[in-house]
């Protein structure tokens, strides 16, 4: 089956840039006689986004102007006002395309492909704080309008799929789980990893927070129980790393940076910005612990990697995490700055100095097949039921 993937810009959503390399990279490994991704994207794409899935394998890319990033919003206008984007569809039929993959976009309520939505989590729902009335209503929007088109409804965690049919009555019966799963290539894996560490001027033992500079993924909780640990006379360390702006607050990151100075957090609170994927692996491999203080995940890339790593961990306690790693992580409420301050201190005293960089785990490979097979089931789901519309 040649399935139609639209590519996820890095720079905007890393979180989802990884989870479509690794579902490509598992369905190369495992399912390739089932599955041909085909990737499609703008003639104003990132290279660099596109080198890394070339390089990973033999992928076909499909480069046009009508999925430039300016025309994204006509695109779905034009698909909500008559009912299919008949450019998206003309282009589809010329490459075969048997299941089209729908993310953060609509190609309309009759497009004849078979069609799966992926709904990545339902955050503007539990944080609407987060969300000015636009962003809101953009999100909302569109998740009512693959609902209600019939599309088959994928999900990345039982916790997402138990808010898609709590919030959208007409998706039950139309959802299906596949949880993400991820495999960290040879070309990752520095020979010296201690290496890397020097090279940030870290000390040997240090706490490493991986994730995006959005409001939600709240650093603030981090920062405010370094501040505690500092007053006790207590240094740890914490390398953060993503790239330091939030689009829906641009004032986010400028708060963070200004609490840091009032609490004197300079070289506790190491902002390293964004680096290299490898340089990444290395500072899971060598850190005492991850620490993803998230107020809400869909599924976690940034947890799944630790897991495979082995990393030992420090969680926000929300439902996805518990369901992601149930009993091996230690979990804290992520308003309590006092109680994260405590496991902070411990985990930073009883690690010791520049932990032996970890190898990942051969059973996580099982995983990934379970991933690329999961998927294979959505998509088979998909056909069947356009198949079953087109007789009724």
């Amino acid at each position: 089956m040649r399935v139609a993937f639209n590519l996820i810009d890095s720079a905007r959503w890393t979180g989802g840039y990884n989870y479509l390399f690794n579902l490509f990279r598992a369905i190369q490994n495992y399912e390739a006689d089932h599955i041909s991704p085909i990737l499609f994207c703008g003639e104003d794409a990132d290279d660099n986004d596109l080198h890394s899935f070339i390089k990973a394998g033999d992928i076909e890319v499909v480069r046009s102007s009508i999925f430039n990033a300016h025309k994204k919003s006509s695109n779905i206008l034009r698909a909500f006002l008559f009912g299919v984007d008949a450019n998206a569809l003309q282009l589809f039929r010329r490459h075969k395309i048997d299941v089209v993959f729908e993310n953060a976009t609509f190609y309309g309520r009759h497009f004849p492909i078979p069609t799966i939505a992926w709904l990545p989590d339902f955050q503007h729902r539990h944080l609407r704080n987060q969300f000015g009335f636009s962003a809101y209503w953009r999100r909302e929007l569109g998740f009512r309008l693959q609902v209600a088109s019939g599309r088959m409804i994928m999900l990345s965690s039982q916790d997402a799929r138990k808010d898609c049919e709590h919030f959208y009555r007409k998706a039950m019966g139309n959802t299906a789980v596949v949880r993400f799963a991820t495999s960290i290539s040879a070309d990752l894996i520095e020979a010296f990893p201690e290496k890397v560490v020097r090279e940030y001027q870290l000390p040997p033992k240090f706490l490493y927070l991986p994730n995006q500079f959005w409001k939600h993924k709240n650093h603030m909780v981090v920062i405010e129980a370094l501040g505690l640990l500092k007053q006790q006379g207590f240094d740890a360390v914490v390398a953060v790393t993503g790239k330091s702006l939030d689009p829906r607050h641009p004032g986010y990151v400028g708060q963070l940076n200004a609490r840091i100075e009032s609490l004197g957090l300079r070289d506790n609170y190491r902002n390293l910005g964004l680096v290299p994927r490898q340089h990444v692996i290395s500072l899971l491999r060598t850190c005492a612990a991850l620490i993803n203080p998230s107020f809400f995940e869909g599924w976690s890339s940034t947890v799944e990697e630790a897991r495979v790593l082995g990393v030992p961990m420090l969680l926000s306690d929300i439902a996805v995490h518990r369901e992601q790693m149930e009993n091996a992580a230690t979990y804290f409420n992520a308003d309590d700055a006092e109680g994260l301050a405590a496991k902070l201190r411990e985990i930073a005293l009883a690690s010791p100095p520049f932990t032996l960089a970890r190898e990942p785990h051969a059973r996580n490979n099982e995983m990934v097949r379970r991933f690329a097979r999961d998927f294979v089931v959505v998509v088979d789901r998909a056909i069947a039921r356009s198949r079953l519309r087109d007789v009724a």
